[in-house]
């Protein structure tokens, strides 16, 4: 099938280009001397995660227990970046712990005691709050205590550090993106540093992002990289600017209306990209073009040379993650062929 056969909206993702990111961005990190752990919740799909571990990767890291169960049953060991609160997640985790290794992550006592009560045999992170409030416990005394309790509980394995910047993902410009991202990891190295005075095991360091992928892999302490749109791309990455991996995965669409003089429609509206920048999409091949909203199914496109009506655009995305999550299938090509499709997790 080619490119041009394919229903839209349809979700694509150019293979050589997306292989050339994971080869470049593995061969960075290991001669930096440290580990990668891309972030499966980028693309949601077991091929490219198995692909990220036949360049070197030594796992993924997940967002979800449904990202968490698709990548352990393809035989790919799992991070889980988000802490949870509830006795049910908690026992699904310990069934899933039985199909491969499951690393999870704790930001309060409460979720150290569920662990412990559930029996679960798990290694454990402590995730730091390097300053977006999100998740994780703040870089201070509660921290080491807490560290401390999964240390004592008898079945669980304190593992070291989690500390990711969201802000500091995505700060434009690379020298106010290093400023950022250096004064928040710090917080993160005073923390690892005290609980290695204490005789723990602290030395595993996991977190970083696309954005400041070649700023994090020079911070000594940091020992595991966990940048996962970097195999992907997307407006946003292209905003910050100095971020050098190409764009591998866009949205096909169609013009289906083209009834107007300033504007065609295209079949690709909300339910197509993610919504949840400040911008749209980008169409490729249209110098100074715009999308706009135009419902769940549609969008506006304007541009100075409009395509005619049946000809398909192909979009860069806003943001990768959220949109990847859209689509049940992703359709992988290489030139103008597709030679594969790959489900969603």
């Amino acid at each position: 099938m080619r490119k041009t056969e394919l229903p839209t909206p349809a979700l694509v993702v150019d293979l050589d280009l997306m292989e050339a990111n994971i080869a470049s961005m593995q061969a960075a990190v290991s001669s930096a001397g440290k580990v990668l752990r891309p972030h499966a919740k980028a693309h949601k799909r077991v091929e490219i995660a198995r692909k990220q571990i036949a360049a070197g990767a030594v796992g993924v890291c997940c967002a979800t227990l449904t990202e968490m169960e698709s990548m352990l049953r393809a035989g790919i060991d799992v991070l889980l970046t988000t802490p949870v609160a509830s006795l049910a997640k908690i026992n699904r985790i310990n069934e899933l712990a039985r199909i491969g290794e499951i690393t999870v992550v704790v930001d309060h006592p409460m979720q150290v005691a569920l662990f412990a009560e559930s029996g679960a045999n798990l290694n454990v992170l402590v995730d730091l709050d390097i300053g977006d409030h999100r998740t994780g416990i703040p870089c201070d005394e509660r921290a080491v205590q807490l560290a401390l309790a999964v240390e004592a509980a008898p079945n669980l394995r304190f593992g070291g550090l989690q500390a990711y910047s969201v802000s500091g993902s995505h700060t434009v410009g690379r020298q106010a993106r290093m400023a950022h991202s250096t004064a928040a990891l710090s917080l993160a190295v005073e923390i690892q540093k005290e609980l290695i005075r204490q005789g723990l095991d602290a030395t595993r360091l996991t977190g970083g992002s696309t954005g400041t992928w070649d700023i994090d892999i020079a911070i000594p302490e940091l020992t595991e990289m966990q940048a996962g749109s970097y195999a992907l791309m997307d407006v946003a990455y292209g905003k910050i600017g100095a971020i050098p991996f190409p764009v591998a995965m866009t949205v096909l669409a169609t013009v289906i209306s083209a009834s107007h003089p300033d504007r065609v429609t295209v079949d690709a509206g909300f339910k197509a990209f993610s919504t949840d920048r400040p911008f749209g999409p980008e169409a490729i091949g249209l110098p100074g073009s715009r999308w706009e909203w135009a419902g769940d199914e549609h969008g506006f496109l304007f541009a100075d040379a409009l395509p005619k009506i049946g000809e398909q655009v192909a979009f860069v995305v806003p943001h990768c993650d959220p949109t990847a999550n859209l689509h049940e299938k992703m359709y992988a090509c290489r030139g103008e062929e597709v030679v594969e499709v790959w489900t969603r997790c």
